[in-house]
């Protein structure tokens, strides 16, 4: 039985594996000028999981690319940007995912990250997809108010796993980002 059970775990964690974020787009806010960039640019290059980024000046975005079978932490991101000096205004991250299935108000893991899905129809994401982060510090506040209010769990507010998240089996205290597709 235990062999049964160890087989199913691998299983299941090879098909997690699938799910993998292979690029980013950040747009930076409080940008003046191109030594701004520059120095997000370089902060994001220092995130060890990032093995390129290419800025657009002109519209103070980040086009990120991962490295490949690299875990990805989206808090890092945002800290990087933060260290120097900037604010995140969005974070949109992009994978080829394989049969995810997603619902409103609804929490799912993609590879090792815990995502609760928002304002979304029920459907199974499949192929390259883009995911837009809305949690607090990656949205303006006039987005995030708007998207804490489209649900009445209390992880939005913390973005941490709460008893909304722990009735569907994510640990307590467990990272939760707020996305939307």
């Amino acid at each position: 039985m235990r062999k049964v059970f160890m087989i199913m775990a691998l299983a299941f964690i090879g098909v997690q594996g699938l799910a993998q974020f292979s690029k980013g787009t950040l747009q930076a806010t409080g940008l003046t000028c191109a030594m701004c960039s520059n120095a997000v640019n370089k902060a994001l290059l220092q995130v060890p999981f990032v093995e390129s980024v290419r800025s657009d000046i002109k519209n103070s975005s980040f086009s990120i690319v991962f490295k490949k079978d690299a875990t990805i932490n989206i808090d890092a991101l945002k800290n990087a940007v933060e260290d120097a000096g900037f604010s995140v205004g969005s974070l949109k991250l992009t994978g080829n995912l394989e049969q995810v299935k997603v619902a409103n108000d609804q929490h799912v893991q993609i590879g090792a990250l815990h995502f609760h899905f928002l304002g979304v129809s029920e459907q199974s994401l499949n192929g390259e997809t883009t995911i837009t982060v809305v949690d607090k510090n990656f949205v303006s506040a006039k987005q995030f108010k708007k998207y804490s209010a489209a649900t009445k769990f209390t992880c939005i507010q913390t973005g941490k796993a709460g008893s909304c998240c722990t009735n569907e089996g994510v640990t307590p205290a467990t990272r939760i980002y707020h996305v939307t597709i």
